[in-house]
């Protein structure tokens, strides 16, 4: 594994992880990085988000039907205050920014030019009704963060460490820090590889981490039941000979996508984020697995998917 991954065959590959049955069967780093190096998430980072939402939501601080009005009165006489906060989490609040398939406005480098990004959002106004299509943005994310800093009275950065990173063990990280001094909930923020792979053995294990409920089981199944089909494959844009595409799906700030490959048949759920970041889970396997990379803005980001089909998923099935 760490030859091959090491080859010209892939490169910029920065850290494979994976672990099954709560036991880690690899770990590896390449490129000057290692395991307590802190790596860019980037956008796999909103499914951090989508977990901080859960535990808000157990806590009752606020409920996927809510319009978000309750939160954002300065919205509240406005259509805009009639998005729910399942249209924020699944990405369809109709607000007027696409980042994923270039149609625009990209809203997010529009944003880092201002110097207060709430009052960006704030004045972003709707292309559509809420609830009809996915566009994928950061600003639904932020909206999050900002929601569960109203409702818990802490910030976004106190209410991650108390509910989430300390009950995890994890300590080392770094917030993108936006220029009136919140935590962006939307990316950009930086953790140890290992780290990610405990979120994704969080999930994994349907909101458990070594025995101990971290976020409700309801709350996982939920948020990674993804139906929203977001109209292109990961393994595609891989270059996996072979493989047999179908389009990835969206949950809440969760992708899945079904693969095919040879005598492989199986489905994973995973966080994505620009230059190859991804949380995985293999639910067949009892498998979670953290890549990170530095393919950014090239189709080299998916080359994890290439790997987790040709070497990853054998070494898995062997040792099923």
């Amino acid at each position: 594994m760490k030859r091959i991954i090491s080859s010209q065959e892939y490169p910029n590959i920065d850290g494979v992880l994976f672990s099954q049955n709560g036991s880690i069967l690899f770990e590896e780093y390449f490129n000057g990085f290692e395991r307590d190096s802190l790596h860019d998430t980037r956008s796999s980072f909103k499914s951090i988000t989508s977990l901080l939402a859960g535990i808000a939501i157990d806590k009752g601080l606020f409920a996927v039907e809510d319009e978000i009005a309750k939160f954002i009165p300065e919205w509240k006489n406005d259509a805009r205050g009639k998005i729910t906060i399942k249209n924020l989490l699944e990405m369809k609040s109709g607000l007027a920014c696409e980042g994923f398939f270039g149609i625009g406005p990209d809203c997010e480098s529009e944003m880092w030019e201002t110097k207060n990004w709430e009052d960006y959002i704030l004045n972003i106004p709707l292309r559509h009704d809420p609830g009809l299509n996915w566009a994928y943005t950061s600003m639904e994310p932020e909206l999050i963060g900002i929601i569960i800093s109203r409702t818990s009275g802490s910030t976004l950065i106190e209410f991650s460490k108390q509910y989430l990173f300390e009950p995890l063990g994890i300590t080392d990280y770094k917030w993108f820090i936006t220029p009136k001094g919140r935590g962006y909930a939307a990316g950009s923020f930086f953790i140890r590889p290992i780290d990610m792979l405990k979120i994704a053995a969080l999930v994994l294990d349907k909101g458990k981490w070594k025995g101990k409920r971290i976020v409700s089981e309801k709350w996982i199944t939920e948020s990674t039941n993804c139906h929203t089909d977001v109209e292109m494959s990961f393994a595609r844009f891989a270059r996996t000979d072979n493989a047999k595409y179908s389009t990835a799906t969206y949950g809440y700030f969760w992708y899945k996508e079904k693969l095919k490959y040879k005598n492989i048949e199986t489905e994973v759920l995973f966080a994505s984020g620009n230059g190859g970041q991804y949380m995985m889970i293999l639910q067949d396997y009892n498998a979670a697995i953290s890549f990170t990379g530095s393919n950014f803005g090239n189709w080299r980001g998916k080359l994890p998917f290439d790997i987790l089909l040709k070497h990853i998923i054998p070494i898995l099935e062997l040792e099923n």
